[in-house]
């Protein structure tokens, strides 16, 4: 026997061999004398394997023959069922575009299948286990459409077949296991007599066997939940088998996981010109880059909007990108013929148990990207760990993502969220959860900023907050993350005349916002509390709000003669309401911005009228503010020495009274004065002492996490390191500041990345 001959041929010449007529046979061996016929005259190519053993049997072959027979008919199963043979897939997947990674992935995964040999393995008694991959996803972002390109592009690596299955996961009344088995083993030619032999109760041993036996590429898409899947999920094999669920599946053991999320804004663009043609998505990438993002670069969404285009040659990109940019409709718009994206979503949502669908709509309510669990527990009224497991069940069906600790609706997801408030919740009880979720968004704002507070630090003890504050450096998280939120809250206030409330949270801010200088928002934050302070009649509120002002457009976006113009309104408040310690801050300001203008003469005046004020008034963390300007107007007017000399006196004075100075003030004081001692030694080219300073400056921002400052001294350092003739350890320092987080400053981050480019042409 050979092992490519044909199975009839091998078994003919074996039964002569043994003088057996097919009766005798089919006597010894049980099975059937037509079966036997069919099997010699070709009309099959190949039984099952307990055929083969029991015509082995009957023939009474030894270890080796047997084997030989076994490895026969395992090649003329190959031959039947080869991928012409069984071979289901849709269409449809034609335009598929992007997701190289996610191809990539199943690629390594289906050469890890191809490389086991399930027979030889059975043979050996080695098991083999096949490889499984469940793909998950929000609906729309192309599960079915990534599996069957995939599956495509993987069958050569199974021969012997591969199927795709539609497992109705979204139907009211899906089919159970049972039937899905049924329907697999009848793809896979399985006689309808050995299936009524077995019986439903053997199934599952069937299928096992058959799968076991065979390299198949088994695609189950849609399914509903781990329950529906387990049982489909063979033991052993050389396959693969490829699960797509909008769930995550969590539940299933020993898988390879991939889950899907909106495509890159590049593929999206490229999807949406394989569907509406390259020379009309030319003529305008502006207006279609505006379609995808308006689509949330999701591929259900793109092809609906790709498809609309098609049909509709008289529309412009132009117009459909404006129509796509009206929140109220975009989810109406996003319908062609029965495709419609809001009814994708309505499938996951009416799976929903009533306190997931009730907090899904809420969280249309959270006006940043993003929010935590503590901010859900705020909109439902929850404990916060019941919140949790909430958020969770709708991470599990795939209608919210999770990043850390951090939950996210997709755009479009939102959109759909705020049409089920609207219909299901009264705007009376809409209204009560936003406001709660607003008044808790500020409350927890003061209370973290107020770390950074001379005058405060950790919450008080009767303080019973959801949110972890236990510590400035996870105050400092959280009003990071919730940045976007609760200044959509302090807008609302204000908006709303609340305006003591702006004027507390601003307040509560104020030390905190030199560890956020670059978030974009200061200017905002302290202009609106300026106007509620006006607004409240209070000059002294008015002047330090006026005066906060002057910080942030000075400071965050060097806005030099705004900033005095600010000022000189704050000395003026401060005058009115003979408040000498605000006068003092005024002037600070003032001298800052006529520093930065160059005009140091009135620069100097404005400090040493400040220092003489925050000293009567005993306020050491204004005499330490007027003390640094003072040696930063020496350093900057070229008078080295002397601002060397002036920024020692001001360490000695903050080591002095460091037991008075609230920490995190006298954190940023004195990675400023090394950094002012660093760049005057590099002025007076004494490099190792600058690198030196400029280091400590680098570490005291890293041990604090400021990133803002951190991004500017990495550049003064890796300036010096050049200097001093240490090219490699320069480069190391632009690099960090580049992959500084976006608290940077910006106009840091780019001068790094121009020094590297430099580095990289030497």
């Amino acid at each position: 026997m050979k092992g490519h001959e044909p199975f009839g041929s091998a078994l003919r010449a074996l039964r002569l061999a043994a003088s057996l007529t097919i009766e005798g046979l089919a006597e010894a061996s049980g099975v059937s004398v037509r079966g036997i016929g069919d099997l010699e005259r070709g009309r099959r190519a190949a039984p099952q394997r307990r055929t083969v053993a029991a015509l082995a049997d009957g023939l009474g072959l030894d270890e080796t023959d047997r084997e030989r027979l076994l490895a026969v008919a395992r090649s003329g199963r190959r031959a039947e069922y080869n991928p012409s043979g069984v071979h289901t897939f849709p269409r449809g997947i034609d335009d598929f575009v992007g997701r190289s990674r996610e191809l990539a992935f199943l690629a390594q995964l289906a050469e890890r299948a191809s490389s086991h040999d399930a027979s030889d393995a059975l043979a050996m008694d080695r098991p083999v286990h096949p490889v499984v991959v469940a793909v998950s996803g929000p609906p729309g972002t192309g599960k079915t459409t990534l599996a069957l390109h995939a599956a495509r592009q993987l069958s050569p690596g199974f021969p012997d077949g591969q199927l795709v299955l539609d497992l109705r996961g979204m139907d009211d009344d899906p089919p159970g296991p049972a039937e899905l088995m049924l329907g697999i083993l009848r793809a896979l030619q399985v006689a309808d007599r050995d299936l009524a032999k077995a019986g439903p109760q053997g199934h599952p041993g069937l299928y096992r066997q058959l799968l076991a036996e065979r390299r198949c590429l088994l695609v189950l898409d849609n399914a509903r939940d781990e329950a529906q899947v387990r049982p489909l999920l063979p033991g052993a094999g050389a396959g693969m088998v490829v699960v797509t669920s909008r769930r995550m599946l969590t539940g299933l053991e020993s898988v390879h996981r991939l889950p899907l999320g909106e495509l890159s804004s590049q593929e999206a663009a490229a999807f949406l010109t394989t569907l509406v043609g390259g020379t009309r998505a030319g003529a305008d990438p502006l207006s279609l880059a505006d379609v995808a993002r308006h689509c949330g670069h999701l591929p259900l969404a793109l092809r609906v909007a790709g498809n609309w285009l098609a049909t509709r040659t008289g529309w412009s990109l132009r117009r459909l990108a404006d129509r796509l940019a009206v929140d109220e409709r975009r989810l109406d718009a996003l319908t062609a013929g029965d495709v419609r994206v809001s009814g994708a979503f309505d499938l996951s949502y009416r799976q929903l148990t009533p306190t997931a669908a009730r907090l899904f709509r809420l969280l249309a309510l959270v006006p940043g990207p993003d929010t935590s669990a503590a901010c859900a527990a705020q909109l439902t009224g929850q404990q916060l760990y019941e919140a949790e497991d909430v958020l969770e069940e709708l991470v599990e069906v795939g209608l919210l993502g999770a990043d850390q600790d951090r939950y996210r609706l997709h755009d479009l997801l939102r959109l759909f969220a705020r049409t089920r408030l609207e219909a299901e919740e009264g705007a009376a009880d809409a209204h009560r959860a936003r406001s709660a979720l607003y008044r808790w968004l500020l409350e927890t704002a003061v209370v973290a900023g107020r770390w950074y507070e001379p005058e405060h630090g950790a919450p008080p003890p009767t303080w019973q907050g959801m949110a972890d504050l236990s510590s400035a450096e996870a105050a400092r998280g959280w009003l990071q993350s919730e940045g976007v939120n609760w200044l959509a809250a302090l807008r609302a206030a204000a908006a709303a005349g609340e305006h003591a409330r702006v004027v507390e949270v601003a307040e509560a801010l104020h030390w905190f916002s030199d560890q956020w200088i670059f978030w974009g928002h200061w200017p905002e934050v302290f202009a609106t509390s300026a106007r509620c302070a006006q607004a409240l009649g209070d000059p002294l509120l008015e002047a330090t709000h006026l005066n906060y002002h002057a910080w942030a457009l000075m400071v965050c976006e060097s806005r030099f003669q705004e900033s005095l113009d600010r000022s000189a309104q704050a000395f003026a408040a401060a005058e009115r309401a003979a408040d000498p310690g605000q006068q003092a801050w005024a002037h600070n300001y003032r001298a800052w911005a006529f520093r930065k203008l160059g005009d140091y003469a009135a620069a100097d005046d404005h400090t040493q009228r400040s220092g003489r004020l925050f000293e009567a008034a005993g306020d050491l963390h204004g005499s330490l503010q007027a003390r640094h300007a003072a040696a930063l107007s020496l350093l900057e007017q070229g008078r080295f020495e002397e601002a060397l000399g002036s920024f020692r006196q001001t360490l000695t004075f903050l080591d002095e009274f460091a037991d008075r100075i609230a920490p995190h003030v006298a954190d940023v004081a004195r990675l400023g004065l090394h950094a002012g001692m660093g760049n005057s030694y590099a002025r007076t080219q004494c490099w190792e002492q600058a690198v030196a300073h400029l280091q400590t400056a680098v570490d005291i921002c890293r041990g604090t996490a400021n990133t803002s400052l951190e991004s500017r001294h990495l550049n003064h350092l890796g300036t010096a390191l050049l200097s001093a003739g240490r090219p490699q350890e320069a480069y190391e320092a632009f690099s960090c500041c580049v992959r500084l987080d976006p608290g940077a400053d910006p106009r840091a981050v780019a001068a790094a990345r121009d020094q590297l480019a430099r580095l990289a042409g030497d």
